[in-house]
């Protein structure tokens, strides 16, 4: 029996949808989150004392694109939600765009550094290597993104959201294709053994076109 593969259509609606529905209890459950240890990993590997543009890929309700604001940095939220978005305005004070993942219309080389925090697992793979290219694009030479995903392997829906879950191989497979050299990976929460980390986080930088 063929199984049905799920349009690109139907991922984004569904996804997004299920976030729309959930995003008070979302903004709830995650707004008091410690992810110090990557903002850390993110910000040390960008250029230091000085203001960066930033762009938080997948912003949801605010909570990072607020952090970097308070440093100093000009940082852009973006999603696909039209209620986080509006959610992320009200609390930041920043510029939040509403674009889809799978439709982004970034100005080329406008951002020294992308955060996608818990946002690129919504990516099908087979859409992965076009929106990374997209984000390539957007990033100035030697530009940082940083990636934190739920870890695994397999894809498909998890509920009402569709997850595509990779472990550290098939991630540095995916970033080389798009010319991103992987900086260094770390499983989360710190502190415990490995079967008890779901999430897998990544820095990478954006290679020399020229190389």
């Amino acid at each position: 029996m063929k199984i049905q593969t799920p349009s690109l259509k139907e991922i984004e609606t569904a996804t997004l949808n299920h976030y729309s529905q959930n995003a008070e209890s979302y903004w709830q459950d995650t707004k008091d989150h410690d992810v110090t240890q990557n903002y850390t990993a993110f910000l040390d590997a960008l250029p230091q004392e000085q203001v960066l543009d930033i762009l938080d890929l997948g912003c949801g309700p605010g909570r990072d694109v607020f952090y970097f604001k308070s440093l100093g940095h000009r940082p852009v939220g973006l999603d696909g939600s039209e209620v986080f978005c509006r959610m992320a305005r009200t609390y930041s004070g920043c510029r939040i765009l509403q674009q889809s993942l799978l439709s982004l219309d970034l100005p080329p080389q406008g951002f020294d550094g992308i955060f996608a925090n818990a946002s690129l697992f919504h990516v099908p793979s087979r859409e992965l290597p076009r929106v990374l290219n997209d984000l390539y694009t957007a990033l100035r030479p030697a530009g940082i993104l940083f990636i934190s995903n739920p870890r695994g392997n397999g894809e498909g829906w998890s509920g009402q959201r569709y997850g595509h879950f990779m472990e550290i191989d098939n991630s540095r497979e995916f970033l080389a294709n798009a010319q991103f050299e992987i900086l260094d990976h770390y499983y989360r929460p710190p502190g415990k053994p490995r079967h008890e980390q779901p999430w897998l986080a990544i820095t990478a930088r954006k290679r020399d076109e020229s190389c």
